[in-house]
């Protein structure tokens, strides 16, 4: 299994992977506290090795033990994730060689890590040495017996013709009620185990209630497909966000295994709380754009969406966030949310009966709002009108150890022109963005606030040593933006997102336009994997606490706009974008 953007650290039967920019800068610097506690951050002996890329790796690993014995004071020797990181940087291009070689010194320097081996054997993997590759793994799970990832590798190098099941196997496979069960019960577990605010938005009791409830509803017919269904309930229930049911491969496990033929046969949007049909797909000739269903298979569409929304993680249970979620995975989720029906069957406004439609012949879905398309990157600036700029900020997806100086070089850039053209208005619009780092949030604030300011009241995760960039005092940039500053925000802001604007609203640095955001200054992130026995359904769960320094707004709502704007039907067949619009014509005025 390939580990993503951090190293994935086996634990309690589960990967855990860093996120929501868990990493500290690799640099000396003087960090000053929230107490004014004045402390010096030792810098990375890693930092150290990659500015020797020119030597051998067998130099690097001399010049590491070299500074360990003469210089151990002045170099942080005790990180094993940044070292394990700095190998698997060579495993990722794959240079197998030097990757070996700093894998070897990871297991010697941290010797009872089974993510050391876990590392290794996968390097021996890649370089199709199975031999080795099923010592290290076998190391691996000897240390960690629930290292379920070192036991599928090992089961497939010993038994390399057996097949896995296929994604249709998996959706109807029926496995016993006691097994059902007793993996609901590991679920619950695992989410108050390691989720460190499980219990924010319920009750421990009211928790377990849920399970027992899930469990009532177990026969001896539930298939894979439906109790993974069940899981997502469990796993909302707690109302905190980086907490899902899914694959290493698939954001969405149950929409990922539906069958073509089960998912809903028409495309549809949730606005205003009535459902649309935008596109009827193969069933054209029953149904047309804008007709509004009623109800589908007898259920009406109010209940059936409050259903769905029960199965939607979303931090605090924001709606505008499950409205967003299902306007992109309507095809998996009403089809469960029904019982995964064979058919389907609609009331349309103004029509008598119902109408069956056809089966599907593509599964629908829609990422992306198409009234929303004036920039069709992640970041972008446009410049309208000589004294408006639009700048378009969907992702802060840009790590500090990978492409983060790509968002710097470009936000570097745009205020160069909007500072030289005089630019007076700045309509700053982070819809769809979905979170990352810290660091392209903490760089935009500085071309925004005009006095020092601390990004984060709390940062806490497992193997956190030091005091981490944000909690430190952040200094504004001198070719900062001083005209007036427009946010254009929507369900979509998760994660980072919520950190950004919470900061937005806390300085009053603009006014705020759009729906409620889908996140706020409360974060829960990174992820740590974990498989249930007997079913072997993956879920992640979210594993660290981000608390931005916005901590007067309330934790149980997003940020909410100044200006709430919203897109009607009508916008959204005409791909005009209301918000937008309404931004630029209260400029006009």
């Amino acid at each position: 299994m390939t580990k993503l953007y951090a190293i994935g650290l086996t634990i309690l039967g589960c990967y855990v992977f860093s996120g929501c920019g868990s990493k500290s800068i690799a640099t000396t610097s003087v960090i000053q506290s929230q107490t004014n506690e004045v402390k010096i951050k030792k810098p990375s002996i890693v930092a150290k090795l990659k500015e020797n890329a020119h030597l051998p790796v067998k130099a690097r690993i001399a010049l590491y033990y070299k500074f360990k014995e003469e210089n151990l004071g002045l170099y942080d020797f005790g990180n094993e994730t940044e070292l394990s990181l700095y190998g698997y940087s060579f495993l990722w291009g794959n240079n197998l060689i030097d990757a070996i070689a700093i894998f070897e010194l990871v297991i010697s320097e941290f010797p009872n890590s089974a993510n050391a081996y876990d590392s290794m054997g996968e390097a021996y993997l890649q370089a199709k040495d199975n031999v080795k590759a099923l010592q290290f793994y076998e190391k691996a799970l000897l240390m960690n017996p629930d290292n379920f990832h070192a036991e599928d590798v090992i089961e497939q190098i010993k038994f390399p013709t057996k097949k896995p099941l296929t994604q249709q196997e998996k959706f109807s496979k029926v496995y016993t009620k006691n097994d059902y069960k007793a993996d609901l019960d590991q679920l619950g577990q695992k989410l108050l185990a390691i989720h460190p605010h499980a219990l924010k938005f319920i009750t421990k009791d009211q928790f377990w209630k849920n399970i027992e409830s899930k469990k009532s509803l177990i026969t001896e017919k539930t298939t894979y497909a439906e109790f993974a269904w069940h899981c997502n309930a469990i796993i909302a229930s707690i109302g905190c966000s980086h907490t899902a049911s899914s694959t290493m491969q698939n954001a969405y496990h149950e929409f990922s295994i539906l069958p073509i033929e089960k998912s809903f046969p028409l495309q549809v949007r949730w606005i205003n709380k009535q459902l649309f049909v935008v596109n009827p797909l193969n069933n054209a000739d029953k149904v047309k754009v804008k007709d509004e269903i009623l109800s589908i298979n007898g259920i009406e569409t109010a209940k059936l969406i409050s259903d769905i929304y029960e199965h939607i993680v979303a931090q605090a249970n924001i709606q505008t966030y499950k409205t967003h979620h299902f306007n992109t995975y309507f095809a998996a989720l009403i089809p469960y949310a029904l019982g995964l029906p064979n058919s389907f069957e609609i009331v349309v406004k103004g029509n008598n009966g119902s109408i069956k439609l056809q089966k599907a012949q593509e599964v629908a879905r829609e990422l992306y709002d198409p009234a929303i398309n004036s920039c069709l990157k992640d970041l972008c600036l446009e410049n309208l009108d000589g004294k408006t700029a639009i700048l378009t900020i969907s992702s802060f997806n840009y790590y500090e150890w990978d492409s983060y100086p790509v968002f710097k070089t470009f936000i570097d850039s745009s205020m160069n022109v909007i500072n030289n053209k005089k630019i007076k208005n700045l309509i700053i619009d982070v819809r769809y963005n979905r979170g990352g780092s810290q660091y392209p949030s903490i760089y935009l604030l500085q071309h925004l606030i005009d006095k020092p300011f601390t990004y984060y009241s709390k940062a806490k995760f497992e193997g956190k040593t030091d005091i981490m960039y944000g909690e430190d005092i952040i200094y504004p940039i001198e070719n900062r933006f001083k005209g007036k500053v427009y946010f254009l925000i929507d369900g979509n802001g998760h994660s980072t997102t919520g950190h950004f604007m919470s900061l937005v609203k806390a300085h009053n640095l603009g006014t705020i336009i759009g729906e409620e955001l889908g996140s706020n200054q409360f974060c829960t992130a990174g992820q740590t994997l974990c498989r249930l026995n007997n079913t072997k359904l993956v879920i992640s769960v979210a594993n660290n606490t981000h608390i931005s320094t916005a901590t007067k707004l309330p934790d149980e709502i997003g940020i909410i706009p100044n200006i709430f704007v919203t897109q009607s039907i009508d916008d959204y067949l005409n791909k005009v974008d209301a918000v937008k619009n309404y931004t630029l014509n209260l400029m006009g005025k």
